[in-house]
């Protein structure tokens, strides 16, 4: 359920800010953008929000879909339109969509959290920290190697 709410978030989202975009700005079909939210936001929760944030960071992940963003958005335009300008039209979309993955990206990691971690303001962090301790202060220099000198 939590998979379905975070994907449906992603989707609403991203499908209002592709439309203003390649919509209203550019000029594209509300089909073409549809289908171009529907395989970005799929590719990108998989690979960004599942693969890539657990395992890093927010900042990290945010430029990962960055670059998936303007990947995909610019292969998908050069395939469905019949423009010049398709890297300008997918530069300024994944910007866009890079920005809202920046705040959603602060959710998923909210959203795996344990409800008793969502309440305390703390970060827990696993580390563990092993020094290496000895009962010898002044340990005794070996007397024959002293006096062979």
């Amino acid at each position: 359920m939590e998979h379905f709410r975070a994907l449906a978030i992603k989707f609403i989202v991203s499908v209002a800010l592709l439309y203003i975009i390649l919509g209203l700005y550019y000029g594209m079909t509300f089909g073409s953008v549809f289908l171009i939210t529907l395989i970005l936001g799929i590719i990108s929760y998989i690979v960004g929000d599942l693969g890539i944030l657990p395992r890093t960071g927010n900042a990290i992940a945010t430029l990962a879909d960055f670059g998936l963003a303007l990947a995909v958005i610019w292969v998908l335009i050069s395939l469905l339109t019949a423009t010049t300008n398709a890297f300008t039209m997918a530069l300024f979309s994944a910007i866009a969509v890079t920005i809202f993955e920046f705040f959603f990206h602060r959710y998923m990691n909210n959203m795996r959290r344990n409800p008793e971690e969502r309440e305390g303001s703390t970060r827990r962090r696993n580390l563990q920290y092993q020094t290496e301790a000895s009962e010898e202060f002044n340990p005794e220099v070996n007397k024959d190697y002293e006096n062979r000198r």
